[in-house]
């Protein structure tokens, strides 16, 4: 049986697929996996409703025993790729051997705008993306002047799935979506999808055979200690807000590594005010 909580937005879509044989789930096709989990999220019309959405928790950043391992979290996250970026060498440099839990906000708003602020030392981290360019401003690394972003974060950042995932209108967008086979995700079974967008950037989202939530997507691998290695991200608590299931814990794995790190939303807001100044570079002092 379905937990209580999927019920609401689940029901409609599901409950004439569980009562398909197993063979017959097997042989689901892409688009038909794509609209399964479409609908499990919340369905098409109530994303496209969309506008804007907030988020704001905390997240692992690090351990002080090892910069490199420090360097791994700061390269490794996947949906919440502005993270990404930020320098967390000196945050964890500066917490001895804990692990540092740090408060932070993403907002995001159509079509393809961002803004990540990190709280660390009193100071607060910022990263923007305005669809077409990237700025940031890092104070606890007493840089305080706004700096540009590389031409490889502005390139990792034209290639993220934004507000909507990989999937939804994913034909509107000159995505291709083929099914690669199914495999198992934390020992559930998931129909695991290969998406191709429009300037050939292939990811990975593995959709659960059961809830048919989206519980893995790729991130983009990493080179570290000399070579490349793959990252995914875990989604799991799954919550329905104002219609919309949003993952409340996203876990970041490079392959090859031990350590992981969690994002963990305590909060979010769909559709919230979000005026476009928020989003735009201020002007130099």
């Amino acid at each position: 049986m379905f937990r209580k909580t999927f019920l609401f937005s689940l029901a409609l879509s599901l409950t004439s697929f569980s009562a398909l044989p197993a063979a017959a789930q097997a042989h689901l096709t892409a688009a038909q996996v794509v609209e399964k989990n479409i609908a499990a999220r919340g369905g098409l019309q109530a994303w496209r409703g969309v506008q804007t959405m907030s988020w704001s928790g905390k997240m692992d950043a690090g351990a002080g025993d090892s910069v490199a391992r420090s360097r791994r979290f700061a390269q490794n996250q996947g949906r919440l790729s502005p993270t990404s970026r930020m320098d967390h060498e000196k945050m964890a440099a500066d917490k001895g051997d804990n692990q540092v839990q740090l408060p932070f906000k993403y907002e995001m708003k159509r079509p393809r705008k961002s803004r990540m602020e990190i709280e660390f030392a009193g100071k607060t981290a910022v990263q923007v993306y305005d669809g077409t360019n990237g700025w940031k401003l890092r104070p606890y690394l007493n840089r305080n002047d706004v700096e540009a972003f590389t031409a490889d974060e502005s390139k990792a950042e034209a290639e993220k799935a934004g507000l909507d995932g990989y999937l939804l209108d994913y034909a509107a967008k000159g995505t291709k979506v083929d099914l690669d086979g199914m495999e198992k995700v934390e020992g559930k079974d998931a129909y695991k999808l290969k998406v191709t967008q429009k300037n050939g950037n292939i990811q990975y989202v593995w959709v659960d055979a059961q809830s048919f939530l989206d519980v893995k997507v790729s991130g983009t691998p990493r080179r570290m200690d000399g070579k490349m290695h793959n990252v995914s991200v875990y989604q799991r608590d799954f919550r329905n807000v104002q219609g919309v299931m949003v993952p409340f814990v996203l876990e970041t794995a490079v392959e090859g590594y031990r350590e992981t790190h969690k994002t963990v939303l305590e909060s979010v807001a769909v559709n919230p005010k979000l005026d476009d100044s928020l989003f735009t570079k201020p002007e130099a002092k």
